[in-house]
């Protein structure tokens, strides 16, 4: 009975009963989740989408709260595995990786703060968008075209 109160309790708060996310699985969701941030401030750059403040202000928060999250998921032990598209130089320059994430945090914190309309969603965007790209094409797997 007390283990389904606390079961119960766990789920109530939200929280995940099962053994804890493997790192690389937990930054593959939030790749995941930026992705799909991306993909619709794509769509608003291009008007493919109707812009949406509130929408706008969350791609951002995404990508603020991924990048507060993902420097703790690239522990010694998760250089391979699970379809890792990681590069091992991670570990090598883990200072410069790091920094990379901070970066990307600020500008992520910034832009949600200073979007106000679709032009200066249309400013911002590409600007935090450009971490993305320097980190991946250090620290990322080339994708075969």
């Amino acid at each position: 009975m007390k283990r389904i109160v606390f079961v119960a309790t766990l789920l109530a708060l939200g929280m995940s009963v099962t053994a804890a996310e493997s790192p690389i699985a937990a930054r593959q969701a939030l790749m995941k989740k930026n992705g799909d941030a991306a993909k619709l401030g794509t769509q608003f750059m291009k008007g493919e989408a109707p812009y949406d403040l509130a929408k706008a202000k969350a791609i951002f928060a995404t990508y603020a709260d991924a990048a507060s999250k993902m420097p703790a998921l690239f522990p010694p032990d998760s250089k391979t595995g699970e379809k890792t598209e990681a590069l091992p130089i991670i570990w090598e320059k883990m200072d410069d990786f790091k920094a990379k994430f901070e970066k990307f945090g600020a500008d992520s914190k910034a832009a949600e703060a200073k979007v106000t309309d679709e032009a200066s969603f249309k400013e911002l965007f590409p600007t935090v968008q450009k971490n993305c790209g320097a980190c991946h094409q250090t620290y990322r797997v080339k994708k075969q075209s």
